[in-house]
């Protein structure tokens, strides 16, 4: 599976933006984002079941973050709102085909496939 994301760049805080990953195609396995800020370890944003059409997100997300996925495309979205400084990282797309995700302590480590990242930075 190949993965381009897109839609990174600068907002103020409080903005939103919306981060397309456009695949070749997409598996039953999960679907996630994740995102590394400089000088810490990447983080699970979200994952997607997409047999069950399950999400977890993570504690932080705090509802202002929305996953959803146009199986037509072959593209999922994270769109991001009332964001703050604190979200300022790398945003990353995964998937595996064998891959289910129980509850928001996904892990990076058990995705094969990703993308090569979007920078998303916070800042007035």
């Amino acid at each position: 599976v190949q993965l381009v994301e897109s839609g990174g760049g600068l907002v103020q805080p409080g903005g939103s933006l919306r981060l397309p990953c456009a695949a070749n195609k997409f598996t039953r396995g999960a679907i996630a984002w994740f995102r590394q800020a400089p000088g810490k370890e990447r983080e699970g944003v979200v994952c997607l079941n997409p047999s069950e059409r399950t999400t977890h997100y993570a504690d932080f997300v705090g509802g202002r973050f929305t996953f959803s996925r146009d199986v037509a495309k072959n593209t999922v979205f994270l769109q991001m709102n009332s964001l703050k400084p604190e979200d300022t990282a790398a945003y990353s797309c995964a998937s595996d085909f064998a891959l289910y995700c129980a509850d928001s302590r996904f892990s990076a480590s058990d995705f094969r496939s990703w993308g090569q990242g979007t920078q998303v930075t916070v800042s007035s």
